[in-house]
């Protein structure tokens, strides 16, 4: 759950967050406590259920379609995590990161990432970042949760996650208020940059898990916490006969900048020649089988439409609609 984002608004927030925890100034709500945000988010939403990472599916790294014999730091492998883990970590291809659904009940979607950024052994129950989204479909709401490692050497213990509004640790276990972020932390990752077209962010590395909720094209909001408030409340891009949005909407921040070029073909960080040949190259559609002149002539120019409507949005035949309840 990660943010690239720049900006004035954002440098703004950035340092407003900053003087928050250094007690400069006083902001209302954005000093606001991971329980009274997980006691919010279970009122309006529903209760984060306590899980256990290791019941995850796993987010296989191969190489050539395979499972190599072994994992080495900085690696290339067929589905890179495509983030940015920062130094300290073993790169963009590191085993055993695993992928929950907690609640998919029609009406509220709530679902985990475990995420390994330094190479472990398959059995571990140790993880580098935890992510929770919780959803409503009903009205669109959406909370973020986040708890990371103190640093690449002291990470989580995944074995029982607590939910974010658990008051009261159970005993030996560590307590929701210290395991989670604050949420002004977890804010200042921009994770609405990535997650632009909605809650749930498509990626090869974890959308091979098949835990992945999906409302590509209902309500979203993050209207819950002031820090959350704060993010750019995304917009939705498409022209005339786009093929590119039969499935799912373009969103206008990192989904135009970056996303809708790497589902198409374009090499990211960490790719392997696998990666680099069609259709794996392409991820969009998902398991599309046509030739690559095929897909060309189906999708080629309503990619080139968008990356036009998202660089120059007031364009003739660009549609901008905002995302929200």
């Amino acid at each position: 759950m990660r943010g690239l984002g720049s900006g004035c608004g954002e440098r703004s927030l950035r340092h407003a967050v900053a003087a928050l925890w250094l007690g400069a100034v006083a902001l209302p709500g954005f000093g606001q406590d991971i329980l009274t945000y997980g006691e919010e988010c279970a009122r309006r939403i529903a209760p984060v259920p306590a899980f256990d990472c290791r019941k995850g599916t796993e987010a296989l790294v191969t190489v050539d379609g395979r499972v190599p014999a072994a994992f080495q730091p900085n690696m290339n492998c067929d589905r890179p995590a495509l983030l940015p883990y920062g130094t300290g970590f073993d790169g963009q291809c590191v085993p055993y990161s695993r992928a929950l659904v907690l609640v998919d009940d029609g009406r509220t979607q709530i679902a985990a990432f475990c995420r390994e950024k330094k190479i472990r052994g398959a059995d571990t129950f140790l993880y580098d970042e935890i992510d929770v989204i919780a959803h409503s479909v009903t009205n669109g709401s959406t909370c973020w949760f986040q708890a990371t490692g103190t640093d690449p050497d002291h990470p989580l213990d995944g074995r029982r996650v607590p939910p974010p509004n658990e008051k009261t640790p159970l005993a030996g276990q560590p307590a929701a208020a210290k395991f989670w972020n604050p949420p002004a932390k977890t804010a200042d990752e921009k994770c609405v940059t990535c997650h632009d077209s909605d809650p749930f962010m498509y990626s090869p590395f974890v959308a091979q898990t098949g835990q992945l909720p999906k409302d590509p094209f209902g309500k979203y909001t993050n209207d819950i916490g002031a820090a959350f408030r704060a993010w750019p409340q995304p917009a939705a891009v498409s022209t005339a006969g786009n093929t590119c949005v039969g499935c799912h909407r373009i969103g206008n921040l990192d989904t135009c900048k970056t996303a809708i070029h790497l589902a198409s073909g374009k090499d990211a960080p960490g790719e392997d020649a696998w990666a680099k040949r069609f259709p794996n190259s392409h991820w969009m559609p998902a398991g599309d089988s046509d030739t690559l002149a095929a897909w060309n002539v189906i999708y080629q120019e309503s990619v080139r439409k968008l990356a036009a409507c998202c660089s120059d949005p007031k364009a003739a035949g660009c549609s901008v609609k905002p995302i929200g309840k």
